[in-house]
């Protein structure tokens, strides 16, 4: 009975301890990251041009901050439900959706005259933050209980 109840203070600590650090990565993005759009997105955007960057600089920060984000959120996942076969969707779902994401952001960054600024913001909020997570984890939640029926 113990090592159950202290098990499970184990886990809401690791837990929490990967909560504050998605935070800390969000609170501290700025001195962590090179990423020009972050002073962008938080001006009025919507009347002036792209800010110059760096693509492969840009690139390499994104895909930085996206291991860190995902690997994080694996362990969340993990933790929470403790089943190996959802850790591995979870990454291969991650994977491709990174793939997917960063082909269209810099596509459309790259290839479009007059892009739609709140598309590109969008598609790199997918790409900076654990949006992924809050998606998966209500879903997983879901498959659980209908499995469990």
């Amino acid at each position: 009975m113990i090592r159950k109840i202290l098990k499970k203070k184990i886990n809401f600590f690791i837990i929490l301890v990967a909560i504050l650090l998605l935070a800390c990565i969000r609170i501290f993005e700025s001195n962590l990251f090179y990423d020009p759009f972050i002073a962008f997105f938080k001006s009025e955007f919507y009347h002036k041009q792209l800010p110059f960057f760096y693509q492969g600089k840009l690139f390499l920060n994104i895909l930085f901050r996206y291991l860190l984000n995902s690997s994080i959120s694996l362990v969340i996942i993990y933790f929470l439900f403790k089943e190996k076969q959802l850790l591995k969707l979870s990454f291969y779902l991650y994977t491709v959706l990174f793939l997917i994401l960063i082909i269209v952001f810099f596509g459309y960054l790259n290839y479009t005259k007059n892009p739609n600024f709140m598309i590109l913001f969008y598609i790199r909020r997918f790409l900076i933050q654990p949006l992924l997570l809050v998606l998966f984890i209500p879903a997983f939640f879901y498959q659980k209980k209908l499995t469990n029926k």
